[in-house]
């Protein structure tokens, strides 16, 4: 691939989409073998273009609709919901390190993020830790480096995760509500085309929030002090410098120059939106392929470090190095287990009326 990684170089690719197409920002990094595509075509697996890849004039409409669930008041809305969840956790992992260490990954990060995003697309009935496996896996599965064998096993969460899906198209087909699924079926998508939206957006929709509140509790962990005097600016470090998507794709459309160098047509493309001296919010993206999730993943996280900011100040990283998650465009802590440091009372360090 051809890396771009300059952020005015990366800001000129970003905008201009008609040159620098997203087609291949969800095609598998690793090419699958013969016997992961049959599981995939088995389950009918199938990812037409409708957000992240789509250039073509139905991403318009489809983004609008997804848009709807995630307005800045729908957003603020949810900081309760979400400073509530996250406190919960953080007592409980408060009580277990009294047994020994605590892995915050699991304990904290993990499931608020699945919560309030199933929250506020108007989901119910899902089972959390199955969504959880299938984001990590499907996420291996197209952007990692699987040899055949885990291939093989990551085709089978992906198509499980499909199937699940496809479920709830046909449930909104003969019932259409207010959720996602209701409104994509009114929208006049195909089942294929929901299946393709739902599929990603609940995976990056969390997953990836997750992986920042990580981040940010692993850097904080290793600083000289695990004080936390401005949550949000926090945040805003994490994502100009180690950001949850590092990287993203696109393909060139036709021969283009970018920073004095030639690009043939067909040239893939790796962007790296963090780590380069750019600005946090390149870590979204820009233009029309902005992640919809921008201002929902900055609150989260600005929540979780609030919340946990007592909880940091009192225990000590078991490991400086945690194993990592490494993916093309993904890259977090696999965990972050920390052990007691001294006894202290623990409690969030804001209200749920703020």
């Amino acid at each position: 691939m051809w890396v771009i990684d300059e952020p005015a170089e990366v800001r000129e690719v970003l905008l201009d989409p008609a040159t620098f197409r997203p087609d291949n920002a969800v095609v598998a990094h690793t090419a699958l073998s013969v016997k992961a595509l049959r599981v995939l075509q088995g389950a009918g697996f199938a990812l037409p273009p409708t957000l992240a890849n789509n250039a073509g004039p139905s991403h318009r409409p489809i983004r609008a609709a997804v848009a709807r669930f995630f307005s800045p008041a729908r957003v603020a809305a949810v900081e309760p919901l979400t400073r509530r969840l996250v406190s919960e956790r953080i007592d409980a992992a408060r009580a277990a390190l009294e047994f020994g260490p605590v892995d915050l990954v699991e304990a904290v990060a993990a499931e608020p993020p699945a919560l309030v995003l199933l929250h506020l697309l108007g989901l119910d009935d899902v089972d959390v830790p199955a969504l959880k496996a299938w984001s990590r896996e499907s996420l291996e599965l197209f952007w990692g480096w699987p040899d055949e064998d885990r291939q093989l096993e990551l085709a089978h969460s992906a198509a499980e995760f499909y199937g699940w899906l496809w479920q709830r198209v046909g449930a909104a087909r003969r019932l259409p509500g207010d959720d996602l699924f209701g409104v994509l079926v009114t929208l006049g998508l195909s089942d294929e085309e929901i299946c393709a939206v739902a599929y990603f957006l609940l995976i990056a929709g969390q997953e990836t929030t997750t992986q920042l509140i990580s981040t940010v509790f692993h850097r904080l962990l290793t600083a000289a002090a695990a004080v936390v005097a401005d949550a949000a600016a926090v945040v805003e470090d994490a994502l100009r410098e180690a950001s949850s998507v590092p990287t993203w794709r696109r393909v060139a459309a036709r021969p283009a120059a970018v920073g004095g160098v030639e690009l043939p047509a067909g040239a893939p493309i790796l962007l790296g939106l963090s780590g380069h001296g750019g600005p946090a919010d390149l870590a979204f993206g820009l233009g029309i392929h902005r992640c919809l999730g921008a201002g929902l993943a900055r609150l989260e996280a600005r929540v979780a470090v609030e919340c946990a900011g007592a909880l940091l100040s009192v225990v000590r990283a078991v490991e400086d190095q945690p194993p990592m998650i490494e993916l093309l465009s993904f890259r977090a802590p696999a965990r972050v287990v920390v052990a007691s440091a001294i006894t202290a009372e623990l409690t969030c360090t804001d209200t749920l009326d703020k």
